[in-house]
Parts: C-alpha cells; sequence; structure tokens
C-alpha cells in the first residue's frame, strides 16, 4: 500500500506522465515491483496508460474522488454564514455533516452558549443509521448506499436506538417525505436532535445541517418549529451550491 501510494504522488503537474523505467528510477524499486504496482492500479482505475507512447497518468476514478473533496470543502466553506445564523436564532448547537460509508464525519461544529450542550463533534465519525444527519444524508442518497449500511449490524448506542432494518427503511420513508431527520435519544443519552439534507447543482445530496441539545431543553412539541429552520438553514446552503428544487424537496 505505502509503495503504491508513492507511485501515484511521483506524477505531478510537471511529470504527468511516467513510463515504468522512470518511475522505478523514482522510487527505487525493481521494475518487476513496479509493473505489479502499476497492473493493480491501473486495474483499480487509479491510473491508465497512454496507448500511444505506453506512459501511464492518473486514472479518471482519482478525478472522481477529487470532484468529492472539492464538493465537501465547498460545502464547509458556503455554509458557514447560515450555520451561525441558525445557532443564533435557535440557541443551539449546529452541525455540519458528510456521509462517509456507513458513517458521517462532522465538518463544522457551532456551539450554543448554553451551559449544557452537546460535546464538540468536530472531526468526530458517529454510525450514520442512528443520527438525524445520517439519516437525513441516506434518506436522499442512492439505493446502493442504503444496502451497504444495512449489509451490516446495527449496533445499538442507547436503549432507544433503532435496530429494526425494516423499521430503519420505514423511518427513512417519512424522511424523504418531511424532508428532515429526528434523533430522540439514540445516538447519545439525554439528547435530540433534528437534520436536513443539503443538495449541490447536480442534485445530489453532499451533507446534512444539524441542531442538537439536551431533551430538557428541545422536548418533542418543540421539535417541529426547530426542524422548520433546520430546513429552511438546509435549503438557503444548498441554493448556495446552486441546487435548484424541481420537485419541490
Amino acid at each position: 500500500m505505502g509503495s503504491a501510494l508513492r507511485l501515484l504522488k511521483t506524477l505531478s503537474a510537471e511529470e504527468p506522465e511516467m513510463g515504468i523505467t522512470a518511475l522505478s528510477a523514482r522510487l527505487g524499486l525493481a521494475k518487476s515491483t513496479v509493473h505489479r504496482l502499476v497492473s493493480t492500479l491501473v486495474s483499480e482505475g487509479f491510473l491508465e496508460r497512454n496507448p500511444v507512447d505506453g506512459r501511464y497518468r492518473l486514472g479518471l476514478l482519482l478525478f472522481s474522488m477529487g470532484t468529492l473533496v472539492r464538493r465537501r470543502m465547498n460545502v464547509a466553506e458556503e455554509s458557514v454564514p447560515l450555520l451561525h445564523s441558525l445557532c443564533e436564532r435557535s440557541g443551539e448547537t449546529i452541525h455540519l455533516a458528510v456521509l462517509h460509508d456507513s458513517e458521517i464525519l462532522y465538518l463544522r461544529n457551532i456551539e450554543s452558549q448554553h451551559a449544557i450542550r452537546p460535546r464538540s463533534y468536530l472531526g468526530v465519525r458517529k454510525p450514520a443509521f442512528c443520527t438525524s444527519e445520517g439519516r437525513a444524508l441516506l434518506a436522499f442518497s442512492p439505493p446502493l448506499v442504503l444496502a451497504q449500511v444495512l449489509r451490516a449490524p446495527l449496533v445499538p448506542r442507547t436503549p432507544h436506538t433503532i435496530t429494526d432494518k425494516a423499521a430503519l427503511q420505514q423511518l427513512l420513508e417519512k424522511v424523504r417525505h418531511c424532508g428532515y431527520a429526528v434523533d430522540d435519544e439514540e445516538s447519545e443519552v439525554d439528547m435530540r436532535g433534528v437534520a436536513a439534507p443539503i443538495f449541490d447543482a447536480t442534485g445530489s445530496v453532499v451533507a446534512a445541517v444539524g441542531l442538537a441539545g439536551p431533551t430538557q431543553r428541545l422536548p418533542k412539541a418543540k421539535m417541529h418549529r426547530l426542524a422548520a429552520m433546520v430546513v429552511d438553514s438546509a435549503q438557503a446552503i444548498s441554493k448556495r451550491l446552486g441546487y435548484s428544487p424541481r420537485d419541490g424537496i
């Protein structure tokens, strides 16, 4: 793995294409070893062979992966003022999260001024299936993404966590219908959260904005009003990313 990564990093804007001999000399590896590494990287889409001169260059898979990274960077940057505004209007902690395999990764964390509040999740990963942000993302992701999550056991984080896969699928149908997801003490005891999806210019879900706080301050009767605020913020961020709703979402 280390040698393969070194090989990929060897290709640059100055030298976008290299042959086996040049790669062997640059990496200090035998030609047979480099050829084996190159063959594997080509088969996986990380490299491609120039049919004219036989040299190798970075493959389209890396371009696709780079596009995903840029999307995440864009949403993290464009969302900041709207996340702060939502925090001020709601008085609660606000999160921005993205989907990574079967987990979510928190990119932004705007803390409320209350003494009792969720701890900072910045850079933290949590299961997608039991968090409001994760559910908002899963509900609007391609079916294959949800299928991947459902293949693994749903391990409960609290006594309230929904672990029945059929029940989870029904819950995600409701999320698609109403446009937001709720976490009712399913990720952490005594904490509730609500989240809504963020879409980019292509209509793909790229992130979720979430609001979280203690159950004593977020009674169920209050969640609907907070959900409307979160949805408004998510729609405003989506608009900044170039999203134009076509189906009322």
